[in-house]
Order: C-alpha cells, then sequence, then structure tokens
C-alpha cells in the first residue's frame, strides 16, 4: 500500500503515520510505504490517477478530485474534528479567541486547508476583501521533506507572515519560540461553533481499490483503529516514531501533542458528521447543494467496513 501524506512531521496524520512505523500495518499482512506528496489537492489527484492507494488527509480534500464523492471513499477518521489552529504574532497583541484579530494581516496556509480557514472567517463575519486579509501560500513550503507548519513557524518568526493556519506541530514550534500567540483552536470550541465540524483527518480510498481489494482496505482500517488504541494506552509511543522520522526538536514534542488529541482518536463516522462535512462543502463551491442533497451517507463512507471501527 502506498499511503500519500501531505505532512509527516505533523500530528494531524499521526496515526496513519504511527501504523507504518510501529509495525501495525505489517501485522495485518499489509506491506505500507509512506510517501509524502504535498500540497494536499496533488495528493488527491495522485489518489485518482493511481499512483497512491491510500490517502491521508482532510476529508473535504477527496471533493477535489472526486467531484460528487465519485471515485472515493472515506474507510475510517484518523482523528475528530477540524483540527488546524490560527497562530497569529505574539507582537500583534492578539488573545484566545479574538477571530477579528486576523483584519488586515497576511496569514498562511496550505491549499486543501486554505478552505477551512476562508469558510471559518466567513463564518465569524469576516469579509476578506473589505477587512483586507490576505490568505495564501507560504514561500518554500513546497520542498521534499518539508513540513508546512514548521516551516509556517519559521517564516512567521522572520516577519514573513503575520500568522498562519497549521496543524499543532507547528503552532507549537512558534509558541514556544516566543513568536506566535494561539488565535483560534476550533477543535476544542475555540472559534465560530460550526467549523469544529467542517472536516477531519480522514483515510481515503478509491472504489477501485475497494472492488479489487476489499481485504487489503479492510486490513487497513484495522490497522488505523489498533494504532489508535496502541497510542490511547501509551502516548510515549509516539516519540518512537518521532525519533525516525522528525527532526529531533520536533521529536521531543510529538508524543506531548498526541497525548493532548487523545480524546479525538476515534475512527467512527458518523451520518451526523458527514451532513456537516457536506454542508461545508457546499459553502465553499466543492459540492452544489441540488448535488449535496442526492448525496447519501453510502456515498461518501464505505460503509461494508464500518463494524471495523469499533471492533
Amino acid at each position: 500500500m502506498r499511503i500519500g501524506v501531505p505532512d509527516l512531521i505533523s500530528n494531524s496524520y499521526f496515526p496513519a503515520v504511527a501504523a507504518v512505523e510501529l509495525g501495525f500495518f505489517k501485522a495485518e499482512g499489509v506491506d505500507a510505504e509512506l510517501l509524502h506528496v504535498y500540497p494536499m489537492p496533488k495528493m488527491m489527484e495522485a489518489l485518482r490517477d493511481k499512483e497512491l492507494d491510500l490517502v491521508a488527509g482532510s476529508a473535504h480534500a477527496a471533493l477535489g478530485a472526486f467531484p460528487g464523492w465519485k471515485g472515493a471513499k472515506l474507510i475510517a477518521a484518523l482523528a475528530q474534528k477540524t483540527y488546524w489552529l490560527l497562530i497569529l504574532r505574539s507582537d500583534l497583541g492578539a488573545t484566545l479567541g479574538d477571530v477579528q484579530a486576523v483584519r488586515g494581516l497576511r496569514i498562511g496556509a496550505a491549499p486543501g486547508p486554505e478552505l477551512a480557514l476562508r469558510g471559518l472567517l466567513a463564518e465569524a463575519g469576516i469579509d476578506l476583501e473589505k477587512d483586507q486579509v490576505d490568505i495564501g501560500p507560504v514561500p518554500g513550503a513546497k520542498g521534499s521533506g518539508v513540513s508546512f507548519g514548521v516551516h509556517a513557524a519559521q517564516l512567521l518568526k522572520e516577519g514573513t507572515i503575520d500568522g498562519f493556519w497549521a496543524n499543532a506541530m507547528g503552532s507549537e514550534v512558534a509558541v514556544r519560540s516566543g513568536a506566535g500567540t494561539v488565535v483560534l483552536d476550533v477543535r476544542r470550541g475555540i472559534g465560530p461553533p460550526a467549523s469544529q465540524y467542517f472536516t477531519f483527518a480522514a483515510l481515503v480510498a478509491t472504489d477501485h481499490l475497494i472492488a479489487n481489494d476489499p481485504k487489503g482496505v479492510a486490513a487497513s482500517v484495522r490497522a488505523i483503529v489498533k494504532t489508535q488504541k496502541a497510542l490511547q494506552q501509551n502516548p510515549a509511543l509516539a516519540t518512537e516514531v518521532g525519533n525516525r522520522l522528525f527532526p529531533e526538536s520536533e521529536a521531543a514534542i510529538i508524543a506531548e501533542l498526541v497525548e493532548r488529541d487523545l480524546p479525538y482518536y476515534d475512527s467512527d463516522i458518523s451520518e451526523d458528521v458527514v451532513d456537516s462535512l457536506n454542508q461545508f462543502a457546499v459553502s465553499i463551491g466543492l459540492l452544489s447543494a441540488p448535488d449535496a442533497e442526492a448525496i447519501s451517507y453510502d456515498d461518501v463512507v464505505a460503509t461494508q467496513f464500518r463494524h471495523l471501527w469499533r471492533d
């Protein structure tokens, strides 16, 4: 299994990364390989083009390569709820929850996650043009092996950007350096309430793989579920993974970040979550309203593997 991940040095997709590095895929009889593919839209296109077998990414991003959920399905959640944070330069004096502080600023955000930030700011009544909020990619993020969040934290420190929207690894690096302040953490209720349910980290497979290798897909789901449980029982396992893949400074803090995320390590994908996901997709133009009304839960989720989330 070639598994695409848009950011390896991150907590966002960590259950998939750990499932490979800790041997859970191997224990299920699956020879798995991690491939860093950035940005997320490119990764979803690689899945569509059969250059990857599975991807660990944002659930909503699949719609960019599979319009109307035709050709791919979510097979398990890696973690629940929208998982990025908004960080602003500490010298701006923004406080926790002060979304209005983004006015007039340059905010770095990766393609894919950027859509969630735009949706969140719209929910909060921010008009990007009127309020002069510039959201865009950050220079140098496309390099091989570059972690968007960690890289964005460095650019924040240098003053290249005023803020960024990224994973908890990037936010932690910025906060510990003194360069950044957490302003929004919607997963934990700091931000517009609806934004918690815009998207989530998911494992995605093509309909082709599901039809042609259902045993391999089922084994992959089991590997994710067992990894989530193992990390819940022993978060220190994350350090073992970090020591193999991360720079020393990020490896030293990954277990702490994973421990914070443990309440969200649940592979279940509920019908309510899918409804919220599709509503968000309509709001950002990834789905039309008529299409969303016609899409069923079974069109989005590979329900034949649903029982594995609880086994």
